[in-house]
């Protein structure tokens, strides 16, 4: 017999499954991990400072080169801080494994040091997770929680692993796989059903294409896919925050990003059409708007490989269960198959150029000021040849990210999109930095939600990762500022950003270079200057304190009901609307 430790039994299958990098921080629990990790060195281990961190930084990892991410944090508050970006990462449908370290199994239950459930406290935020109590299993549990995580829609899956289990030791040459699968997600659509839909779209006089991150998360072929399909049916394309980047933003049949803040035109164009096709996204409340006034004389298509998806807030005419790559084949090789030839939609596309002419993402220039909107459109100009990974933390600057910097590949855009978690965006910086080391990788922040994981610069500065921290600082936490504005009549309760840091001081005392901006017209020469340097930069640009993000759906209003400029803020929202919110 060949007896290995649990810890070290761990670590191997770790490295059968392809880990080359771990997020981590340690603990008590998992010394004897850290121990086994120590002693093997195809494995890196990212030292982070708050497990929050080490769980955003995977999601960046996981979401930038298309492979799960890994992450291990100790017991009791090692876990529970993590759980953060576990729930972000169920919500976002990235694939992580959680590895947790857990008390002796003996202490189980009895309110040990550090104790905390972890198994109870991750249920309704993971996919699946583990509690190991043998040695022996973990081996295959490893294995089944990566198909897990990796497969359907993926998504977190933990694994909490006593200590007493780390130590102690099972038979290696009784550890290779032989039980079946347990977890078969979908694949294939039913041919019936794609041959209905194919029909549908190919006799559209309006058809629209409404795409997701699940396009993203089905791989880069179901991206080529959606273009090929838009091509061939000549239909319109939008996208949800997360799909961005699936179908290029310069391509001819790009509306842009829909929703709340999305455009005019791709708003106005899903409440008019009369086929809708839903690829990998879930109708969430930020598109939708005021459900019963969404898209209601539309024929709505829905593809998604999560059946639990299907018609959970919006009814849908025809389900498609699959994953999303494979129904765009399928649809493709029924339309050649059948010589469909798209229809006339000159009618549907000279609407289209209406709504665009509207020009909703338009805003007031200023020569005293920079305009955050200008900042994020200067930031593209000069960085787009560089075709950078960009992540962003949560607010306005998210979603003046999302407007005005434009993505033509999929996995470049890095977003806490369901949970809309604040501090996301330096660790997933990191992750995507340590995934891809010679990709230009900026972190489009505001000046508060930095500072949920500005610890993280540490990290940054020990793997000398030359991530860039692009901060739009208007002194105020955003985006609740505007709604306090919006709705509640311009009481400011707890929404300016007190005693903030000197960026550029506390960006020296991490080793990295600091530059500051408020001069418009010294703009593109700061932004130069931030892209040439080879290690680490936080650029505090200094924009308008009093911009607002639009367009912009109130609250329980209709998708069509968009406030455009703020010229037309007053009396927009009626009473209801205002206690939505």
């Amino acid at each position: 017999m060949t007896e290995k430790s649990g810890a070290d039994i761990l670590i191997e299958t770790l490295l059968e499954q392809g880990v080359d990098t771990i997020f981590g921080y340690p603990g008590g629990a998992v010394l004897p991990i850290y121990d086994a990790i120590f002693q093997h060195s195809k494995i890196k281990h990212v030292l982070v400072r708050h497990e929050a961190g080490a769980a955003h930084a995977a999601e960046g990892y996981a979401r930038s080169t298309g492979k799960p991410g890994v992450v291990l944090v100790t017991s009791g508050p090692g876990a529970t801080n993590a759980v953060t970006g576990i729930a972000d990462a169920f919500l976002d449908s990235i694939p992580l494994i959680v590895l947790t370290g857990q008390v002796a199994t003996n202490l189980i239950g009895s309110d040990a040091f550090q104790e905390a459930d972890t198994v109870g406290i991750t249920r309704h935020c993971s996919k699946h997770n583990y509690l190991v109590k043998d040695p022996a299993q973990l081996a295959n549990v490893v294995r089944e929680a990566f198909a897990i995580a990796t497969t359907g829609r993926p998504g977190p899956v933990v694994i909490d692993i006593p200590k007493n289990v780390q130590v102690a030791t099972a038979d290696a040459s009784r550890l290779k796989s032989t039980a079946s699968p347990r977890y078969v997600p979908a694949g294939e659509a039913d041919f019936a059903v794609i041959n209905q839909a194919v029909e549908l779209i190919a006799n559209a006089k309006a058809p629209i294409l409404y795409t997701g991150g699940g396009i993203i998360n089905s791989g880069p072929e179901a991206s080529a896919l959606l273009r090929e399909l838009a091509e061939l049916t000549g239909a319109p394309v939008t996208s949800t925050l997360m799909g961005l980047g699936a179908y290029p933003a310069t391509g001819s049949a790009w509306l842009g990003m829909l929703g709340m803040h999305g455009t005019y035109e791709a708003n106005m164009a899903m409440n008019q059409c009369d086929v809708m096709v839903c690829l990998g996204a879930r109708f969430d409340d930020r598109v939708t708007g005021r459900l019963d006034a969404f898209s209601p004389d539309s024929i709505k298509i829905h593809v998604d490989i999560d059946r639990s998806s299907i018609n959970k807030t919006v009814h849908v005419d025809l389900p498609v269960v699959a994953d999303v790559g494979t129904a765009l084949k399928q649809m493709i090789n029924v339309w050649k198959g059948r010589k469909y030839q798209a229809q006339d939609l000159s009618e549907w596309w000279l609407r289209i150029s209406d709504w665009r002419g509207v020009e909703c993402l338009n805003y007031p220039s200023s020569e005293a000021e920079i305009m955050p909107q200008y900042a994020i459109e200067r930031l593209y100009q000069l960085t787009k040849d560089r075709n950078p990974i960009i992540t962003t933390e949560v607010g306005q600057h998210q979603m003046w990210a999302a407007q005005h910097f434009h993505f033509d590949d999929p996995n470049k855009w890095l977003t806490s999109g369901g949970l809309g978690t604040m501090g996301y965006g330096m660790p997933a910086a990191i992750g995507a930095q340590m995934g891809n080391p010679d990709a230009l990788v900026i972190d489009i922040a505001g000046e508060a939600s930095i500072q949920m994981n500005i610890q993280e610069m540490g990290t940054a500065t020990q793997y000398r990762l030359p991530i860039k921290i692009f901060i739009l600082n208007n002194e105020w936490m955003g985006m609740v500022r505007q709604w306090q504005e919006l709705t509640y009549e311009g009481r400011y309760s707890s929404s300016y950003s007190d005693s903030l840091p000197d960026f550029v001081k506390l960006a020296e005392s991490y080793g990295w270079k600091g530059i500051r901006c408020n001069d418009p017209a010294k703009l593109d020469d700061a932004i130069a200057e931030m892209i040439a340097y080879d290690g680490p930069v936080m650029f505090d640009c200094r924009v308008t304190k009093d911009a607002n993000c639009f367009p912009m759906i109130p609250s329980g209003a209709a998708h069509t009901e968009m406030i455009l400029h703020s010229d037309e803020v007053s009396g927009t929202m009626d009473d209801e609307a205002k206690a939505l919110v």
